[in-house]
């Protein structure tokens, strides 16, 4: 199945909380597991070297593969808890049981020193940033059917089964806020993908996709 990419409307609503006026390009990247999100992400970054990639903090365990201060900066609850209490997140929630958050400092920089920056979230962090990054490009990655997020859950061999139903529960509530994204990419054969995202951030980033 070729990916599909639908313009969506860019209407997001504006908090006056913490708005940050951006002179730079932020791209607001989400998806439900299994989706292949940090995948395709991984895929395209090194085709655009001069854009910037937000680092989360997370009370996770590391899954193999993962490096600290490039996948993630892997915190303990208590760390998590006092930088919420200092604000330091642009915005943070409880998912599956483990705390993520977007740290408030590299985000406010790279926009003011008009640098481009994309942003690995989960579809609820993406709506307060559209509130507070007027601007911002959102892109939802998903795929053909639910069956196919469930295979591609059961094979990642991470998660037990409650896991694995909390993560579908969730996906079906996050599928229905694709509308609030301004491209929706079907992912369904990651080099098509890795094209049709390479694309998307070219165009909105004014520069030319890399051949």
């Amino acid at each position: 199945m070729v990916i599909r990419v639908m313009k969506k409307s860019n209407d997001h609503e504006t908090s006056n909380t913490s708005v940050i006026m951006a002179k730079g390009t932020l791209f607001v990247i989400s998806a439900p597991s299994g989706a292949g999100k940090t995948t395709l992400i991984n895929a395209v970054r090194p085709l655009f070297p001069h854009v910037l990639y937000s680092v989360s903090y997370t009370t996770r365990p590391p899954r193999p593969g993962e490096i600290e201060g490039t996948s993630y900066f892997f915190v303990k609850t208590d760390q998590f808890e006092r930088m919420i209490k200092s604000d330091e997140f642009l915005e943070w929630k409880k998912v599956h049981g483990n705390y993520y958050g977007t740290p408030r400092g590299p985000v406010t920089r790279a926009l003011a020193a008009g640098r481009k920056m994309i942003l690995d979230i989960d579809v609820q962090g993406a709506m307060e940033v559209f509130a507070r990054v007027p601007g911002a490009v959102g892109i939802f990655i998903t795929v053909p059917d639910l069956h196919v997020l469930e295979d591609r859950l059961r094979k990642r061999g991470t998660d037990s089964e409650e896991t694995i139903s909390l993560r579908m529960a969730n996906a079906t509530i996050e599928i229905e806020a694709a509308d609030k994204f301004d491209y929706t990419v079907v992912n369904n054969d990651l080099a098509q993908a890795v094209k049709e995202m390479t694309k998307i951030i070219g165009e909105a980033s004014g520069c030319e996709s890399p051949s």
